[in-house]
């Protein structure tokens, strides 16, 4: 039994799976956030868009 544990412990196969997904998770999370900001910048431009033709 205590050789099943030690075989778990030392296989390291699924780690780089699981680093590449926290990776992934990370970069989507930097897009939401910059994406974000691109559509609050493109509302300002179109308020003065729409003040500027009343």
């Amino acid at each position: 039994m205590l050789n099943r544990w030690a075989t778990f412990y030392v296989d390291e196969s699924g780690a780089t799976a699981i680093e590449y997904g926290l990776l992934v998770a990370g970069i989507g999370l930097a897009v939401a956030a910059a994406g974000q900001q691109v559509g609050v910048d493109f509302a300002a431009i179109f308020t003065k868009i729409s003040d500027a033709l009343k």
